[in-house]
């Protein structure tokens, strides 16, 4: 039975661009879903076997809406992380010309990375939201539509007859990528490669001088390094966040599974997301007194000096020298 895959649609987003780097995607059934919610939820339900998010983006950051619902509901895991290269043209109807635009719409994240090129094209221009870059440009097709230009990817743009393209480039960071996240129902975590990364959502404890760097030295005291870390309200009050962390390494190295193990002692709430492979393919060099090996090494160490003192007290008298 084939595999069923959700992601941000409409159909031409980024992030089906992301879903269909995925071996066998192509080949898959893909569902697209209007927000992030909606295509959680469908891998929550059953409807799908996994579902691709965006997570995090280079020049705007964490993607709040995925970051928030991920920490939140039934757990999930991430099983594969993609990055994508963005890259962004302005549409329009046939006929309009870019002195006609007065309103654009796009995803907000888009419209963040084109901002310096519309100040300075389409001085004034307001911006209309649109629940993706995609969604946005496929609604000019509309006859009711009530914007004039819409900021997408070029595929869309030139797949669609009664799109033109006004511009093309208008990014205003050339190399910017924005990475996604591939995320299933709780199973067996992804073998280690050597380049992986560890995702976990940890709620502040108490609000408190030194709370958080408690939090952050359980990952410093074994060499664990972090790649990215976010606060977020959790909604239930004013001052109450959670941290969402990226760790290099996976949850199987002794390093990881300590500093994790840290984690539960002070906040219990940790939720751990996953451990998956690293896109780049980059690997975190490991001092060599946080290897597996020094781990083995210092358990062995303890249990031996646990394991004299017993047979010390075993063959001993019962009297104790004074100190």
């Amino acid at each position: 039975m084939p595999c069923t895959y959700t992601f941000l649609g409409p159909e031409g987003t980024f992030t089906e661009a992301a879903l269909l780097q995925v071996p066998g995607a192509a080949q898959a059934v893909r569902l697209p879903a209007s927000n992030v919610n909606a295509a959680l939820d469908k891998v929550r339900d059953g409807s799908a076997d996994a579902g691709m998010v965006p997570i995090e983006n280079s020049v705007e950051g964490g993607v709040t809406a995925t970051l928030d619902a991920i920490a939140t509901g039934p757990e999930l895991r991430i099983i594969r992380e993609v990055l994508v290269p963005i890259s962004f043209v302005l549409a329009a109807r046939p006929g309009v010309q870019l002195e006609d635009v007065r309103r654009v719409s796009t995803h907000g994240h888009a419209w963040a990375q084109c901002r310096l090129w519309m100040d300075q094209h389409i001085p004034g221009a307001e911006y209309v939201p649109g629940s993706s870059t995609a969604a946005a440009a496929l609604g000019l097709l509309d006859a009711d539509c009530r914007y004039d230009a819409a900021i997408c990817a070029p595929l869309v743009a030139r797949e669609h007859a009664g799109l033109s393209v006004l511009a093309e480039d208008i990014g205003d960071n050339p190399g910017a990528v924005t990475r996604f996240i591939l995320v299933s129902r709780p199973a067996l975590l992804p073998e280690r490669t050597g380049a992986d990364k560890t995702t976990v959502v940890v709620p502040l404890p108490e609000d408190r001088p030194g709370a958080l760097m408690e939090i952050l030295d359980q990952f410093a005291s074994r060499g664990v390094n972090l790649s990215r870390i976010e606060s977020r309200p959790t909604g239930q009050y004013l001052g109450h966040y959670f941290f969402s962390i990226d760790a290099d390494g996976h949850a199987r190295e002794a390093r990881v599974a300590d500093a994790l193990a840290g984690l539960h002692r002070i906040s219990p709430g940790t939720r751990f997301l996953g451990s998956y492979a690293r896109a780049d393919r980059h690997a975190t060099p490991v001092p060599a007194h946080t290897s597996d090996a020094a781990f083995a090494a210092a358990r062995t160490w303890v249990e031996s000096v646990l394991a004299e003192e017993s047979a010390a007290g075993e063959s001993g008298s019962g009297a104790s020298p004074k100190a």
